[in-house]
């Protein structure tokens, strides 16, 4: 894990909070923690309060709905965009698609878009279920597994920060957080 002071390795079951507050050195700029990846891009994330309670470890991860991984642990703060973040890593999993599986290719590319119509305040509410129904169409249906990577850190977003996506609909009026 990189911190700032390099890559550190750490025992399997450590808490994740310990890793973090004591081990990364917190939250930057003391602000309060949003959500964490806990195992790379490719795995569901975690709210600030499932975060808080699990310990780095296959089975505590899996009953938490997310995975170890690589362990690539990626730490949010208040100020992050879920919106975004979530555009970001499906432009990343569209242009990394060879394009041999419909699902992937096709889930890929349709999420980027739905997702950059939110980022753009242009999303409408009925997008939530399809960015679901997309994902629901590319599990487990792909040679490799590039399509699940991309379709189930997406649903985590839309499922536990779906507020943040609404405040995105079309004509919905903008909150707290600079989106």
């Amino acid at each position: 894990m990189s911190s700032g002071r390099g890559s550190m390795s750490l025992p399997l079951g450590v808490p994740l909070r310990e890793l973090i507050e004591r081990h990364a050195g917190g939250v930057w700029k003391g602000r309060r923690l949003k959500a964490v990846i806990p195992g790379g891009s490719s795995v569901p994330v975690l709210t600030a309060e499932e975060a808080m309670r699990v310990k780095m470890d296959f089975d505590d991860l899996a009953a938490a709905g997310s995975m170890l991984g690589s362990a690539g642990v990626i730490v949010m703060d208040e100020t992050t965009d879920m919106v975004r973040v979530a555009l970001n890593l499906m432009r990343f999993y569209h242009h990394e698609s060879c394009g041999q599986c419909t699902p992937c290719r096709e889930g890929c590319g349709w999420l980027e878009k739905i997702l950059a119509r939110f980022a753009q305040g242009l999303g409408r509410a009925d997008e939530l279920d399809t960015i679901l129904d997309i994902c629901d169409n590319m599990a487990f249906k792909t040679v490799c597994p590039l399509g699940d990577a991309a379709r189930m850190p997406t649903e985590s977003y839309v499922r536990k920060f779906r507020d943040e996506f609404r405040a995105r609909v079309a004509g919905a009026s903008v909150t707290a957080g600079g989106r």
